[in-house]
């Protein structure tokens, strides 16, 4: 029998989170480090990155980048193997919702949210897959949401690039799991993060969407350690191509 804490032990592990300055990201890196790993946090704001680098210390480093565009990814994967080596784990956190209503979609509202949400998951994972291979190990966690399967109001653009998410993880995962690569995508549910500000801002809506779930609450950021924690470790060896929804039961209702 294994030690169940071997199984989500990090340490010696390398990982890299995107959206790394605040919310889901941030939170995501804290768990990495806390396990173990060393952690690489890109983001665009350089100075929420260099403050979180701060108060993790030695096995943090900083990326600042704007993973929108595509043509700076394969530069970008370099810097990102730069500090530790090449990540065994990567995580991908950073995304946009421009809240756009059809009507009022923009063709640069629409580019900005594709690149980002889902273009860069897969061609900056492209990039640094091959180190992975070598090694014969490797844990791709992409993030998805409720609008991976519901529709919900302004959602056009952010609604499609989830969906695509579900999607992009399966093919990650018939791609690249039989070298070791598991892919993996966590599908949270209202969180109070920036991006997630605008709901929070209105109590009716916070209560109603709480009201949705199963157990009654919307999450707290603790919610999500032991779900990424388990899609980034050993823990997780036979488990590959899924979106685990994290929403106390949104989804099921």
């Amino acid at each position: 029998m294994r030690d169940a804490g071997a199984l989500f032990d990090l340490r010696g592990r390398v990982a890299c989170v995107t959206g790394a300055s605040s919310g889901l990201g941030q939170r995501t890196a804290d768990v990495l480090a806390d396990a173990g790993a060393r952690v690489v946090g890109v983001a665009r704001r350089a100075e929420a990155l260099n403050d979180w680098v701060e108060r993790i210390g030695p096995p943090a480093a900083a990326v600042a980048a704007d993973l929108s565009d595509r043509a700076a990814l394969d530069q970008i994967a370099q810097r990102i193997s730069a500090p530790f080596g090449p990540p065994d784990i990567i995580v991908h956190a950073a995304g946009i919702n421009t809240r756009e209503t059809a009507d009022e979609v923009t063709p640069e509202g629409w580019d900005i949210t594709m690149n980002l949400n889902l273009a860069a998951p897969f061609f900056l994972t492209q990039a640094l897959v091959p180190a992975m291979r070598a090694k014969g190990w490797g844990r791709v966690v992409n993030f998805a949401s409720l609008q991976t399967t519901r529709a919900f109001p302004g959602g056009v653009a952010y609604g499609a690039t989830k969906a695509g998410v579900a999607q992009l993880t399966r093919a990650m995962a018939e791609a690249w799991s039989c070298d070791g690569i598991n892919a993996n995508a966590i599908g949270p549910g209202f969180f109070p993060t920036e991006l997630t500000g605008p709901v929070f801002a209105d109590p009716e809506r916070a209560a109603r969407n709480a009201a949705q779930t199963c157990v009654g609450r919307n999450g707290a950021l603790e919610d999500i350690d032991g779900p990424l924690l388990f899609l980034c470790s050993e823990a997780s060896a036979y488990v590959t191509g899924q979106v685990l929804m994290v929403d106390g039961g949104y989804t099921a209702k």
